[in-house]
């Protein structure tokens, strides 16, 4: 069950994949993973662990509400 706060890239994918997405695909600047016709962009790999804030405007964007994603 991942918390909503700081979270590193893979197991972001791997909680996406849990809420039904495919990918990662490789993108223009971004990858992103689709779910029907929903295409949401994930951050490029880098050192640190992504933010809260950015989580936040990723999952608004994949419709998730943060009661699902807690739930995982």
């Amino acid at each position: 069950m991942p918390t909503f706060g700081p979270i590193k890239r893979r197991n972001l994918i791997r909680a996406l994949r849990g809420l039904g997405f495919e990918g990662p695909y490789s993108g223009g600047r971004h990858q992103y993973m689709v779910k029907g016709d929903l295409k949401l962009y994930i951050p490029n790999p880098h050192g640190g662990e992504i933010s809260r804030t950015l989580l936040a405007r990723i999952l608004k964007q994949g419709g998730i509400a943060r009661s699902d994603w807690e739930r995982i």
